[in-house]
């Protein structure tokens, strides 16, 4: 099945994304803001909307916890602070319900997986922590940004982790998420801004032009870029 880009890369989407936000900020944000990237992919599209706010740009680190036998099925999410949803949490029908009902880990294996996925974050959260802004989300607007939505367990468990910190209000924003996931992302957010809504979504990938890795050195730099300067 082919697709048709969206976005050339995730600067373009960032652009783009911006300039909606900075549209809704006019109406609806009277706190002040503090954008939250998600690590690494998420820090070249929050980067153009923390410019354009003139706030600080920051990072949540979230990682899914990979089935033991399955890394690439997602059996929830973790925050490098340790905040967890879990997938049975994630329900959109009772067919779904029934299904995550079904043990899927033995207990022991759920804390290993549990424990794999908090590491990864905390040592992805050690490599970018030197280009982090200190910020005070006491009565802040917190700005979720991501370079793509596809299951929404890592953009979710961050929501979480951002009200636990005493915010005002978490906005969750993407590029791209997939049209029937809007409802289950909401619960999550103050408000909810999402640009392109394709079916069928398989893929985030598969709606940018140009979509490499990006590397924690990378991802330093646009954190960096941001901070102001200081005598």
């Amino acid at each position: 099945m082919s697709y048709t880009p969206l976005f050339c890369d995730r600067t373009d989407a960032g652009e783009k994304l911006a300039q909606q936000i900075d549209l809704i900020k006019q109406t609806a944000l009277t706190k002040r803001p503090i954008v939250y990237a998600l690590p690494r992919g998420g820090l070249p599209v929050a980067a153009p909307v923390a410019r354009i706010l003139g706030c600080p740009l920051t990072i949540m680190v979230a990682k899914k916890i990979s089935h033991p036998q399955n890394p690439e099925l997602a059996i929830g999410a973790v925050t490098a602070s340790g905040n967890v949803l879990w997938s049975e949490q994630k329900l959109y029908s009772r067919k779904n319900y029934l299904r995550w009902r079904q043990p899927l880990v033995s207990g022991v294996s759920r804390e290993l997986a549990l424990n794999e996925a908090i590491n990864k974050a905390k040592l992805l959260e050690a490599q970018l922590i030197t280009g982090c802004p200190q910020v005070n989300t006491e009565n802040a607007t917190v700005i979720l940004i991501d370079d793509g939505i596809a299951t929404g367990m890592t953009i979710a468990v961050a929501a979480i982790a951002a009200k636990a910190l005493g915010c005002a209000s978490v906005w969750l924003c993407s590029p791209v998420a997939p049209l029937k996931l809007l409802p289950w992302l909401s619960q999550w957010c103050d408000r909810l801004i999402i640009l392109e809504t394709p079916e069928p979504f398989l893929s985030v990938s598969n709606f940018y032009a140009d979509f490499p890795q990006v590397e924690s050195s990378e991802a330093l730099v646009y954190l960096q870029q941001q901070q102001p300067l200081t005598d």
